[in-house]
């Protein structure tokens, strides 16, 4: 099927202001079966230039520069996107002893997947409750991944648009959350039993509570399958309808538009997303 999706950002300032470089993670990721059939990128005030980076996750960064003060800034990125239907259980496990948790990767991939499996988050609480899922599940890999996915589920889920995710410990406790903060436990659950996970930011389609705000959602990297998502909030795997734009290690670097400005102001923020 095809996505359409417009997100439009715009700060307002109280007094001009002179803005430092800005970063946008507003370029999807290719990935086998979705590809990118249009782009395009409209910023007010007219920007002195852009540079598109690949980041050291492999994500698209757009840095763009100013020249002139500005009392507003208007982002605007529409894209279009041919997803297919996707199975992401369609793999084998290689080696296949790592169908069962905890397993260990292969040396040359474990040091690649380092940052991935930082113990960032990792309580004991985490970490007990974690082995409890595994152990209903037998210590299967998949079954405890569809477990933890389907657990996270059944929290609360609230609508929390700023701030960075909750400690994972703290969203486990209180049974509620925003899906970056069921991302956050989710990637530390898979951690602390050897599970190279990461954050995913993206977009959406389908549900009408995800549908006009950035969504959340984990991959974990699987001998013979590579990186493969979690959507605890929908408590689903990962098919066409997710967008993805960033995917990294540490949550903080996914905010989808940051930078600074110098200047006495004041700031507000508007922005939309758009399903078309």
């Amino acid at each position: 099927m095809q996505l359409h999706v417009r997100h439009e950002s715009e700060y307002t300032y109280d007094s001009p202001v002179a803005l430092g470089p800005q970063m946008l993670y507003l370029y999807p990721r290719t990935y086998p079966y979705q590809r990118l059939l249009h782009y395009e990128l409209l910023i007010d005030p007219q920007p002195a230039r852009i540079v598109r980076n690949v980041d050291v996750e492999g994500n698209v960064q757009q840095v763009v520069y100013f020249n002139h003060p500005t009392k507003h800034l208007k982002v605007s990125a529409d894209m279009e996107l041919q997803s297919d239907d996707f199975n992401s259980f369609d793999f084998v496990f290689y080696p296949f002893d790592s169908k069962r948790v905890p397993f260990r990767y292969p040396k040359a991939i474990e040091d690649l997947l380092q940052p991935y499996l930082e113990q960032v988050g990792v309580s004991d609480r985490v970490r007990d409750w974690a082995r409890e899922l595994a152990v209903a599940a037998n210590w299967q890999t998949t079954g405890f991944l569809i477990a933890l996915n389907q657990s996270l589920r059944k929290f609360t889920y609230e609508i929390r648009e700023l701030g960075a995710p909750f400690p994972p410990e703290q969203t486990l406790i209180l049974r509620k959350g925003s899906c970056r903060d069921y991302t956050t436990l989710f990637m530390a659950a898979c951690r602390s039993l050897g599970i190279a996970a990461r954050f995913v930011s993206g977009y959406l389609f389908g549900n009408p509570q995800q549908e006009h705000q950035l969504h959340a959602w984990a991959e974990v990297y699987l001998p013979g399958a590579g990186w493969r998502g979690f959507d605890p909030t929908e408590g689903s795997l990962v098919l066409n309808r997710h967008i993805f734009l960033t995917s990294t290690a540490k949550p903080e670097l996914a905010a989808p538009i940051s930078g600074t400005f110098k200047g006495r102001a004041n700031s507000t923020l508007r922005s939309e997303l758009f399903f078309v």
